[in-house]
This record gives structure tokens, sequence and C-alpha cells, in this order.
């Protein structure tokens, strides 16, 4: 890795960037210090595209303050950059997502298929967990979660799909995700959710306590 300053106008977010490919960060927040002070942390980037041009696979907020302090000033400063090595997606797979869980959180989808394109990259659960501080189960539970199907996803994003019911479909085939959305997609059907979709998934469903065989008062022992 190598320190740089490189013009703005050869630089573009990478598609290995959480946030490329989304709407355009809010920046409001940093805007007035770039106009004032201009961009002191360096981005990272690595090479992408014609010769001498770069993606930014970390910083994109940054990026952005920086477009629009120029578009306001009429002058852009290049920018401070920390030169990947070219070629290792992982590592700028990995360096975007420390960059934005250690700053502004993006979406958890973001975060899911994150970890998911890590790991095809040959990242190690383990060590994922190692790096960013979760243990090696929740590190899983995170692919699980990034491997649901991307419709799923994208209901999840839009908040049309709650916590309970996503953490559920996990649990699913790809087959039953798809029976899942089927059902969800027939106005004269329903998609159970929540509790109700573990039953549906699993064939079953939970009793009510007022159904046992024994006199509640007196149990000593565990309902569930």
């Amino acid at each position: 890795m190598k320190l740089d300053f490189i013009p703005l106008d050869k630089l573009t977010v990478s598609p290995l960037n959480m946030r490329h490919g989304k709407k355009p960060p809010d920046v409001s927040d940093i805007l007035p210090t770039v106009l004032k002070r201009g961009i002191i942390m360096p981005l990272a980037v690595r090479p992408e595209g014609e010769e001498g041009c770069y993606g930014v696979v970390a910083g994109a907020r940054r990026f952005r303050a920086a477009q629009l302090a120029a578009e306001q000033t009429g002058h852009a400063d290049p920018l401070p950059c920390a030169i990947l090595e070219d070629g290792d997606d992982a590592d700028a797979i990995e360096a975007s997502l420390i960059e934005n869980v250690a700053r502004r959180d993006p979406d958890e989808v973001s975060q899911w298929e994150s970890f998911v394109k890590l790991v095809r990259q040959g990242r190690d659960p383990a060590d994922l967990g190692a790096t960013f501080g979760i243990p090696e189960a929740g590190v899983r539970r995170i692919l699980a979660l990034g491997n649901l199907l991307p419709r799923i996803r994208t209901l999840y994003r839009a908040e049309e799909i709650d916590p309970a019911t996503i953490r559920h479909l996990t649990m699913a085939s790809k087959k039953q995700q798809a029976a899942w959305l089927a059902l969800r997609d027939d106005p004269q059907a329903y998609a159970p959710v929540g509790h109700q979709l573990k039953a549906w998934l699993f064939g079953g469903q939970s009793i009510p306590a007022r159904h046992a065989l024994f006199d509640l008062d007196a149990y000593k022992g565990v309902l569930i």
C-alpha cells in the first residue's frame, strides 16, 4: 500500500464499495468541514478502469463530500488516497466493511452481503469473527442472512419484513423461501410471519399452556 494524491476526476466509487449502486450518501454532517479544511483522512482506493483511474473502496462519503465541495467552490484539490494492490477483491471488500462499520453503519443487509462476498473470496468465518469482534457463531448467522433470496433481502431492506420473520426465513431452504414469497404475492393466500412462520416451516405449531394435562400452578419446571 502506498499513499498519493489523486485528482478528483480520476476517482469513482468502486463496485466493491458497500455504498456502490445506492443513492448518494448523506454528507450533510461532514460537508462543512470538507469545505473549510478539505479531505484530511485518506480514501482507500485501488486501480480500476482506464490507466491512472482508481475506484474508491472505502471513503465514499468523503469522496461525495469532495465532489459537492468542488461543485460549490469551482475548485477541486487532489484527494489523499491509500492505494491498495490491484486484484485483491477480498482486501477491498474488507476495507469497505471496516470503514462503514467504524463510522456510519450501512443498512444491515449491506453488511450481510459483504460478509458473504468475503467468504466467497476465501475468507474464513473464524478470521472474520476475529477481525470484526464477532463470535464465529454470530458470523455464521450473518452469512445465513446474507444468503437469503435477493428479493427477501430487498423486502427486509424496505422494512416490509420484520426481524423475527427474517430470522425464521434463514432456517428455510431456497425452495421454501420461494414458496413463502409466492404466498406473499397471492392476494388470496396468507404468508405466515413470526412464530407462525416457524410452525409453517417445520409442520407444527405451538400448543397453548392452558391445554396442559397437569396443574400449572403446582408445576415447578419450565414452560416452553
